[in-house]
């Protein structure tokens, strides 16, 4: 397994331009295959989950090429609506498939999806939107088939804004009969560029980025070509990274509108943050201050995907801060290695108590998951001495090579891989 390895203590500084969003890109993906054709999607990001999600594409019969940030994705020769166990075990997204492989073959056989080990992410809110538009569910073990001879718009009430349910919804809709209205929608940024994506292609819907989404369905829907928005979930581990370092990074193509929560979180801790239509300037010479409170919530509240990060930050601040996580129950696993790192925190429940310290230290510590990783690369920077990140692979699935990525910006960082041993004669 590859490692990561660090030697800390050195302030980012530099410009950086942003990757596409892989939680944009993974339902474009997807959606992609409700249009017969040649699909061509721009600024997506090389990374280990949108590997699966192309494999997966050319398993159903598609061809799909990924040359530098362009996918191009012919879905004419799609022939199946079976989705290998072995796949969708890699990577939780891959229920996105159900909406779209419904519409195109009236039919969907997928499994329990896998993924991050953050905690309890239930698909019942999926397919009980899925029934609503009239399709019929069997579960049989962990297989799921999903079949529907025609599919009719509906009302719709989701009982949490659960991403992943609306933009399957979403996609499942629009090629549905009539009218169909989803309530207490996610309101997320990526959702927003889902429906851009799709009305590019011919469908009708609005809404997006509010809680009620109107989506009237079209007879068919036909190729375009597309540019995923920019991850910014990527770019506010630059900006912490930054932070923690005591840097000074400039940000190019972004979107400072969907973080900020973030930027009103880190100027409160006396960050300086300077926005310029898609252009971030983050900067910070002292130590920052504590943050009384903060708490995870659906957009446009505080991410759950950035919370492991600013948790860095708030290691290093003057006081004690206390981070509430409200969306996932396994979420707090890296404080165990920030410990060891010698930060100062303690869990409540669903709540860690931050007391900062003048400086974390390097050490050998492991990635638990995606987001965790980056914040423990982010520890690693800012901390005196090597810091040795292992089970790197987490990270893989949603930053695109980090280690060049930050050494751009000069920090001092790089992959370890394995030597293969030689079989012994």
């Amino acid at each position: 397994m590859d490692k990561l390895v660090i030697e800390g203590g050195k302030p980012l500084s530099g410009t950086i331009v942003i990757q596409g969003a892989k939680n944009a890109a993974l339902p474009i993906l997807a959606a992609s295959l409700l249009a017969k054709g040649t699909t061509t999607i721009d600024s997506v990001p090389h990374l280990l989950d949108i590997d699966v999600m192309l494999n997966i594409l050319r398993e159903l019969g598609c061809r799909a090429e990924h040359t530098g940030n362009t996918v191009v994705l012919d879905t004419t020769s799609a022939h199946t609506s079976h989705v290998p166990e072995s796949l969708m075990k890699q990577m939780r997204s891959s229920i996105f498939l159900m909406g779209p492989l419904l519409s195109r073959f009236g039919e969907a056989q997928v499994y329990q999806p896998g993924g991050c080990a953050i905690g309890e992410r239930k698909i019942d809110l999926h397919l009980q939107g899925l029934q609503s538009l009239g399709a019929e569910i069997v579960e049989v073990g962990n297989r799921i088939v999903c079949r529907a001879s025609k599919l009719t718009g509906a009302d719709i009430h989701l009982s949490f804004p659960s991403v992943g349910a609306t933009e399957n919804i979403m996609m499942a809709a629009v090629l549905a009969e009539g009218r169909t209205t989803l309530s207490n929608a996610a309101r997320e940024p990526e959702i927003q560029d889902l429906q851009r994506f799709l009305n590019a292609m011919g469908a009708k819907i609005m809404g997006a980025g509010t809680d009620t989404i109107t989506i009237d369905g079209v007879d068919q829907l036909t190729p375009c070509r597309y540019k995923v928005i920019p991850d910014r979930i990527v770019t506010g581990t630059v900006m912490v990274a930054a932070a923690a370092t005591r840097g000074q990074v400039t940000l190019q193509e972004t979107q400072p509108a969907h973080l900020s929560s973030l930027i009103h979180v880190m100027r409160r801790a006396g960050v300086q943050i300077v926005v310029d239509g898609d252009i971030i300037k983050v900067g910070s010479s002292a130590r920052p201050k504590a943050v009384e409170r903060i708490v995870t919530s659906p957009y446009p509240a505080f991410p759950t995907d950035l919370q492991s990060q600013i948790m860095v930050l708030l290691s290093l601040a003057d006081g004690v801060s206390i981070l509430k996580e409200t969306i996932f129950e396994g979420r707090l696993k890296h404080v165990d290695e920030l410990s060891r790192m010698g930060a100062d925190i303690r869990v409540d429940l669903n709540a860690a108590f931050i007391r900062g310290v003048p400086r974390l230290y390097g050490a050998t510590v492991e990635a638990t998951d995606l987001r965790a990783g980056a914040a423990l690369v982010i520890a690693g920077l800012a901390a005196q001495g090597r810091t040795v990140v292992e089970q790197v692979h987490h990270i893989d699935r949603g930053y695109d090579r980090i280690e060049t990525m930050l050494t751009r910006l000069g920090a001092r960082i790089s992959r370890s891989s394995p030597v293969p041993q030689a079989p012994n004669h």
